[in-house]
């Protein structure tokens, strides 16, 4: 069995909790939900569209960090405040996801911390290092 490894970037927002970034065994990277939290100014942009671009952004962030990449990426869960927002949110990670994208469930959640209008987490097999 392989050991568990903590994974930590300040290429994206710190942990709002208990818990981490990532984690990485050998072979996999789970990364923890990414809320649009720009990690220099602490701040959250406004609207679906900047808030996806920049979960994202922090998502491939706490990714490399962990060894892998959005290529290497098996799984994701996107939550979103309202469904409504799907169609804005969908384009957006068609862009970061354009070949070979990986599963995904997409629900949506009454209330996300920050009150953040989406947030992004993944299942990665590691490639690097």
């Amino acid at each position: 069995m392989s050991a568990k490894s903590i994974v930590s970037t300040a290429k994206a927002a710190p942990a709002a909790g208990p818990y981490s970034q990532a984690t990485h065994t050998e072979q996999f990277v789970f990364a923890s939900g990414q809320l649009p939290i720009d990690a220099v100014s602490g701040s959250i942009p406004d609207g679906i569209e900047q808030q996806t671009r920049q979960s994202l952004a922090n998502l491939s962030a706490v990714l490399e960090a962990g060894g892998a990449s959005f290529e290497s990426v098996l799984k994701t869960t996107v939550f979103l405040k309202n469904m409504s927002d799907f169609a804005v949110m969908n384009g957006i990670y068609a862009e970061f996801f354009s070949d070979m994208p990986p599963a995904r469930s997409t629900i949506e959640v009454a209330r996300l911390p920050k009150d953040a209008l989406v947030e992004v987490e993944a299942i990665a097999l590691r490639t690097k290092g």
